[in-house]
């Protein structure tokens, strides 16, 4: 099988002991490609030194609601999107040609193993009392991903309205996912009409899950994508473990049971949809 992990975690700390290990494991058991997804300067940077180690890694780089507890003023919300766009940028000292001048902003002037920027949005569970800046910084982000044309990757938890207000009024010209979607038939309806894909993760196999199967019977085929969210969330049978990659095969089990799929063709499926958002080729 060729599984794609869309959103994994391999730059947190829970992996400093063995991720080499785990990575060669994930690679070696079906998953062909995987995400190693940002949420703070500092994990957008170890993110990228990991994609340069393997060349089935790509790299989601942002600011996640929950990372900033430190940004309290307009003018901090504007010096973080500075410092991420300086870990995004590649050094091109000069034009072709042989000018100074700065390269027009485009996706030749990152780091080419960046897809999207995220994981960004809204988090109104752990933080209610910034719900402001969470904004300015979700849009300035959004801004951002539309300098590079890039998609966004979206964290939401608590804060639905809100997140679909923000992108009905800032438009995000190469779209994007929604991040571990929350099971809300609101959201997904909405989020597929704005264009956005959907990517489920080790949630829905949860015993408790309330609508999982109405939630996957609801997003078509062409917009589905699986990701493990690891080292969180691990699926059934191995739920209260360290989550990995390799885990991902549970949550595409899952949907074929649903939508009366093989498990091979959802993982084709959700393979061909994770190229096309993040515009890889091969």
């Amino acid at each position: 099988m060729n599984l794609f992990d869309s959103h994994a975690h391999y730059n947190d700390a829970q992996f400093d002991e063995d991720r080499e290990q785990i990575i060669q494991e994930t690679l070696a058991k079906g998953v062909s490609r995987f995400v190693v997804a940002g949420y703070s300067l500092a994990s957008s940077k170890k993110a990228l030194e990991i994609a340069a180690n393997y060349p089935e890694a790509y790299v989601i780089v942002g600011i996640s609601p929950n990372d900033i507890e430190d940004i309290h003023t307009m003018a901090e919300v504007e010096e973080a999107i500075r410092k991420l766009e300086e870990i995004m940028v590649e050094v091109q000292s000069t034009r072709p040609g042989g000018s100074n001048m700065p390269l027009q902003a485009s996706k030749q002037t990152i780091n080419p193993n960046i897809v999207a920027i995220g994981e960004i949005g809204l988090d109104y569970h752990w933080n209610t009392e910034n719900k402001d800046l969470q904004k300015a910084m979700f849009i300035a982000q959004i801004n951002l991903a539309n300098k590079y044309q890039l998609p966004i990757v979206i964290h939401t938890r608590e804060a639905v309205m809100d997140t679909l207000q923000i992108l009905k009024e800032n438009e995000v010209q190469k779209r994007g996912i929604f991040h571990c979607c929350p099971l809300n038939r609101e959201l997904v309806k909405e989020g597929l009409t704005l264009g956005y894909y959907i990517s489920l993760s080790g949630v829905i196999t949860f015993k408790n899950a309330k609508n999982a199967n109405e939630i996957i019977a609801m997003v078509p085929a062409e917009r589905l994508l699986i990701e493990t969210d690891s080292p969180y969330l691990a699926p059934e049978p191995v739920r209260g473990t360290r989550n990995n990659c390799m885990n991902v095969k549970y949550v595409a089990e899952k949907i074929a049971q649903v939508k009366n799929k093989t498990v091979e063709e959802v993982a084709e499926i959700t393979n061909q949809n994770a190229k096309r958002i993040f515009e890889i080729e091969g």
